[in-house]
């Protein structure tokens, strides 16, 4: 889904009595606040949805993929998304048609030295 796409669908469905331009505008304010959150270095938590934070990586060796030179890669932060149960429960309910069984509530076990135990 594109942000137009987005922003189609909330006017149609929620916003009718607001021009699309209204929503648009809407849309810009919520995105802009998560990212300002982010690039605060707080976590966003939407429930039944998910989770964004930010992954740091420090300063670390690296190759020029041109060259082969070792270089110094540079500290970088970089956003990252971990769905929630509920979303991952409805992207799933196709693979629980196919394969017999929930991947949310499924999952295999693991043994006491950490090794996924077998099932029957």
């Amino acid at each position: 889904m594109t942000r137009r796409e987005l922003i189609k669908r909330l006017h149609e469905a929620f916003y009718p009595q607001y021009t699309q331009a209204d929503v648009e505008q809407l849309v810009s304010i919520l995105l802009e606040h998560m990212s300002q959150t982010l690039a605060a270095d707080d976590r966003i938590e939407i429930r039944g949805f998910g989770s964004f934070r930010l992954r740091h990586l420090p300063l670390r060796p690296a190759r020029n993929p041109r060259t082969g030179e070792r270089v110094m890669a540079p500290a970088s932060a970089s956003p990252r998304f971990k769905p929630g149960k509920e979303l991952a429960r409805r992207v799933n309910a196709g693979s629980k048609l196919t394969t017999g069984r929930d991947p949310v509530r499924d999952k295999p076990r693991r043994s006491g030295r950490g090794r996924i135990a077998r099932t029957a």
